[in-house]
């Protein structure tokens, strides 16, 4: 999931509904409330502990940040290195998720043919606007945090990826790396109440409107599928803190048109190859999760 969230285009909460732990995340976050807190005013930290089910939340904030230590730099390096490969594995990650998560909607219902519709629509329109010009005041700071968070646990949808939609996703790393701390706690502050917040309401749809969800949730997955196509052509491109040109927008091209604009292999083979490892090895973490929950 750190991994994941590190790359505009990827959701965390794609890897989280990959492995089977989406709902279970959802509903432990949800758990954080008033009464926890009390709990732990009182020093009843065992209680307090097996409420919010602090093991599985401690399991999975640590492989998160173990990841963005770890991980991030060189998952960047490899984007930048072997793009068409890192990104046909996640399309084949995404592609073979959606239809996993489709098959727990028994009941086909209209609302849920609508939602799902609906979320292929919307995802697939947020891969393709155009980055904002915003303010940089803690106020703004304060809702980019708590937006980014909250598309950071929806499957399909990147946190990475609205921040460089709202103008943000540049200004956060430099903020990070420069140690702005001002910056970084309001946003933090505001990735806290945003998770918090919609963990909730997010595991309330699920509970009363759980296929319309699934559905909507698939669809966000589908949807995305245009952003981590592996070949784009670059239609403008903007100034990072370096002051180096980077792409701005792109849009998806046919291998053909991405030789013959690009001058650069498509590296055919190599995509269709990572595309069908993406699709293994989510087959084999769902296999692997089922073997865990039936163990005796």
């Amino acid at each position: 999931m750190g991994a994941a969230d590190v790359i505009p285009g990827v959701s965390g909460g794609t890897i989280a509904f990959i492995t089977g732990i989406y709902e279970e995340l959802i509903n432990s976050i949800r758990k954080v409330d008033v009464d926890a807190l009390k709990l732990l005013k009182q020093f009843k930290i065992g209680e307090f502990w097996l409420k919010i089910n602090g093991s599985f939340l401690i399991a999975v904030l640590s492989g998160i940040v173990t990841s963005l230590l770890s991980l991030a730099k060189l998952m960047n390096y490899l984007l930048v290195t072997f793009p068409i490969p890192v990104w046909s594995f996640f399309f084949g990650l995404i592609l073979i998720s959606a239809p996993l998560i489709l098959r727990e909607v028994k009941v086909w219902s209209v609302s849920a043919v609508i939602t799902g519709i609906a979320g292929i629509g919307f995802a697939y329109w947020i891969t393709i606007v155009s980055p904002a010009q915003t303010p940089s005041n803690l106020f703004f700071i304060f809702l980019c945090g708590a937006l980014a968070i909250c598309a950071m646990i929806l499957p399909g949808i990147s946190g990475a990826f609205i921040l460089l939609l709202l103008g943000k996703y540049e200004f956060m790393i430099k903020s990070l790396v420069e140690m702005n701390f001002a910056v970084v706690a309001v946003f933090v502050t505001g990735c806290a109440i945003g998770l918090l917040t919609f963990s909730r309401f997010l595991s309330w749809v699920l509970t009363r409107y759980r296929y319309p969800t699934l559905a909507l949730l698939s669809g966000f997955m589908l949807g995305s599928l245009n952003k981590v196509w592996p070949w784009k052509e670059v239609i403008s491109f903007r100034l990072n803190t370096a002051g180096e040109q980077v792409p701005a927008i792109d849009q998806s091209i046919w291998p053909g048109q991405y030789l013959e604009k690009t001058g650069n292999d498509p590296q055919v083979f190599h995509a269709i190859l990572f595309v069908a490892l993406g699709i293994l090895i989510v087959v084999f973490v769902e296999k692997l999760a089922l073997a865990f929950k039936t163990k005796p």
